[in-house]
Parts: structure tokens; sequence; C-alpha cells
């Protein structure tokens, strides 16, 4: 047993004798490789020339990236004018419409209001006012009265404004659609 430990024993000085150097070998080879020399970091001219044409690339990539992001952004402000715009617009639009939709009530009052007073006139009178009247205003007007009333009135005219009237009368829904 005593001599079975001491063949271990020195089984482990060699090995310990062999690694110490291996180890020193190796701390030698560190120490030297930590002092590299400018020649040591030469960069090969091919490789110089694609690093150059890379940074290159990165730098008109980063200017197109700029770029693109301004217009981005000046996009989304014309976007955002835009939808202001359009509110405004239909706002106006709107504003218009109800404006339209007033006129066209209150002339469409005042016709009617204007025809029940030709209407309430004596026939004689009235067709006297009609004669004067443009053919096709006065067209206007028949049409919207109670026919007995416009018949008494087309009665009171003279043949060719009467004639005239009638045409313009019959002739009105002419260029109308059918169907």
């Amino acid at each position: 047993m005593i001599l079975s430990s001491f063949l271990v024993a020195s089984a482990l000085i060699r090995i310990g004798d062999g690694a110490g150097q291996a180890f020193a070998l190796v701390s030698e080879e560190t120490r030297s490789s930590d002092t590299l020399t400018d020649a040591d970091c030469q960069t090969p001219d091919d490789l110089k020339l694609l690093l150059v044409a890379v940074q290159k690339r990165e730098s008109a990539l980063e200017k197109r990236e700029t770029t693109l992001q301004n217009r981005l952004h000046a996009l989304n402000l014309a976007d955002r004018e835009i939808s202001q715009k359009m509110i405004a617009l239909k706002t106006a639009e709107d504003d218009l419409r109800q404006m339209i939709s007033l006129t066209e009530s209150a002339a469409e009052n005042d016709v009617s209001q204007l025809t029940k007073v030709y209407e309430s006139m004596k026939p004689k009178q009235a067709a006297a006012l009609f004669e004067e009247l443009d053919p096709v205003f006065a067209a206007g007007f028949l049409a919207r009265m109670r026919p007995d009333s416009a018949a008494d009135i087309l009665a009171g005219l003279t043949p060719a404004t009467a004639n005239g009237i009638s045409v313009i009368l019959a002739g009105r829904n002419a260029n109308a659609p059918h169907e």
C-alpha cells in the first residue's frame, strides 16, 4: 500500500512538473501576442476597398432614411391638414345646402303666393297682366293654377298670346324621360 502511494505521488509530481512548463509556454505566447505591432494589424487592400464601399453605402442609406423620415413627417402633416380642410369643406357644404334649401323654400313660397293672387283676381284683369308677361313666365304661373282659373285667364288673352303660352305648356315635359 505504501509502495502504491509512492508510485501515485511520483506520477502526480511528473504530471505537475510537465503542466507547469506547459503553463509557462502558454503565458509566454499570450504575453507576446498582447504586444502586437502595426504590421500585425494591417488590413489587406481588398478588404480596405470593401470597408470603404460598405461605409459609403451605410452613409447613403442613412441619408436616404433621413429623407424618407422627413417626407413621412411632411405627409403626416399634410394628411392632418387635408383632414381638417375636408371637415371644414363638409361643414361649409352643409351650410350651403341649408341656405339653398331656405332660399328655394322662400322662392317657392313667393311663387305660390303670387299664383294665389293671380287666381283670386278677376280673369279679365289677370289676362291683361299675362299679356305683358314673358310667355314662359306666364306659362309657369298658369301651370300652377287651378284649371278653372287658368282657363278663365287663358280665355281672356289674345289668340296669339294664348297660343304661345299653350305651346310652351304643351312642350314643357317633351324632353322628360318617359321611363
